[in-house]
């Protein structure tokens, strides 16, 4: 095996009729570019891919595993059981991830009280309006028969009309002071960081999609310096091979190691330079502390600012899901209580005619049931509001725009903190993965070409 590691498999020398230098000068440089294109390569799909953990069962991995170190445990290539395999960097780590863009991200752009006035609550009430209108006889029997029936069975028609008639008319000023006291208790019935989180982590795709689209360029741009950095790494390596006998001390090591670890070391290099040419520095800087002058992603922030933004719009801080959030979230009963604040007095004003007549018929305790079920009522046209697609989609053009405008005019080096957040988790797993890939196509260099 060493005579094989010595000489090669192939006497490349004979059979080109070039001098071993030449030999070297030509394939180190061509090794070491393919060794960068692949190492950079397989870590962005390292970095996204698979979105859900595939692996298999390792016998011995469960009793082993308490003793590893704690950085190899957290690494998403374990699952319970003793099941070894692999997951995506972000996607295995969605809840931290999705807490980066929050903290990072979004709250660059606005609070939640800043995205609420941008969906224009005045035109979603208007919208809640053209549903409800057409509905109002059904909405009203619904709530009176579904908290006294009997009372509402036996009343005369001529005063179910007055009231049918008084909603009516007042639904308009119903939907818009509804809204506006949403707006006006938002900060407390939306928590836009666990909205984001939860919403996130339940969909780790989307968030796979979002770090995509944000780092579109750049993440091509670190697969193609693999190559345009690896290879003059590579012809350096083989420069130095070819005088390396003439330094003391360092004569005495084999070429093989050099040649093994050497590659091992331009696979580190490369992906250490590619992070650093997209993410260093923000803000331009002088030729002598960095060559590339500023940072790749900060020059594109105008453009990237705009797919940030669609995806905030479009993917997560939707009309839908703030809804959603509103209504079944954590904080939903909060909602619903200060719904039935403003819509009980609404309808003391709606039964006035009538009210006389209910409280006796029913009881006072039946006719604040009546109040309170008013928000019922209202709320069960929420799903047909945000499942109106063009609505949401005008909504959601509103959000993109305002959040657009606010990213690009922050500081570079704040609007690229989310994206190098989301890399810089795991980049010393990056440079280890191009050390190991560096030092298998070194090895291989070795067994074709010899030391």
């Amino acid at each position: 095996m060493h005579t094989t590691l010595a000489s090669g498999l192939v006497d490349w020398e004979k059979l080109t009729g070039q001098s071993k230098l030449v030999v070297d000068l030509v394939s180190i440089p061509i090794f070491s570019a393919i060794a960068g294109v692949i190492t950079n390569w397989t870590g962005v799909i390292m970095l996204f891919a698979p979105v859900r953990f595939h692996g298999f069962h390792c016998p011995g991995l469960k009793t082993i595993f308490p003793f590893l170190p704690r950085k190899v445990q957290i690494l998403p290539t374990f699952a319970p059981g003793g099941i070894l395999g692999f997951q995506g960097f972000i996607p295995a780590r969605a809840e931290k991830m999705a807490s980066i863009c929050a903290d990072k991200g979004f709250s660059l752009v606005g609070n939640i009280s800043d995205f609420y006035k941008q969906l224009d609550p005045d035109g979603i009430a208007e919208q809640l309006v053209l549903l409800m209108q057409p509905e109002v006889r059904t909405m009203v029997d619904g709530l009176m028969e579904r908290e006294h029936p009997q009372f509402w069975a036996d009343l005369p028609s001529p005063l179910k009309e007055v009231v049918y008639q008084r909603v009516a008319q007042r639904l308009p000023g119903i939907a818009h002071r509804a809204f506006e006291a949403l707006g006006e208790n938002i900060d407390h019935l939306i928590d836009v960081k666990l909205l984001t989180v939860n919403y996130l982590r339940r969909h780790p795709e989307v968030l796979v999609d979002f770090i995509k689209d944000l780092g579109a360029k750049e993440l091509k741009f670190m697969v193609r310096v693999g190559f345009e950095v690896g290879g003059p790494l590579g012809l350096l390596l083989a420069l130095f091979l070819q005088v390396k006998h003439s330094i003391p001390l360092i004569s005495a090591v084999p070429s093989s190691v050099f040649v093994i670890f050497g590659a091992a070391l331009i696979g580190i290099i490369v992906n250490i330079i590619a992070i650093k040419v997209v993410f260093e520095p923000g803000l331009p800087a002088p030729r002598y502390r960095y060559i590339w002058k500023q940072a790749k992603f900060a020059k594109r922030q105008h453009e990237a600012a705009k797919s940030f933004a669609a995806s905030m719009a479009y993917r997560v801080l939707t009309l839908p899901n703030l809804a959603n959030e509103l209504l079944h979230g954590p904080r939903a009963q909060q909602t619903r209580r200060l719904l039935e604040t403003v819509l009980a007095s609404e309808m003391d004003d709606i039964l006035g005619p009538v009210r006389g007549v209910v409280r006796v018929a029913v009881g006072t305790k039946e006719y604040d049931a009546i109040r309170s079920g008013t928000a019922t009522a209202v709320l069960d046209f929420a799903p047909a509001l945000v499942g109106d697609a063009d609505f949401s989609k005008r909504q959601a053009k509103k959000i993109h725009k305002f959040a657009t405008k606010k990213l690009r005019a922050l500081p570079p080096d704040e609007f690229m903190v989310m994206l190098y957040s989301a890399i810089e988790q795991d980049a010393w797993l990056l440079y280890l993965h191009g050390g190991l890939l560096g030092f298998a196509v070194g090895f291989i260099h070795l067994l074709l070409f010899g030391s």
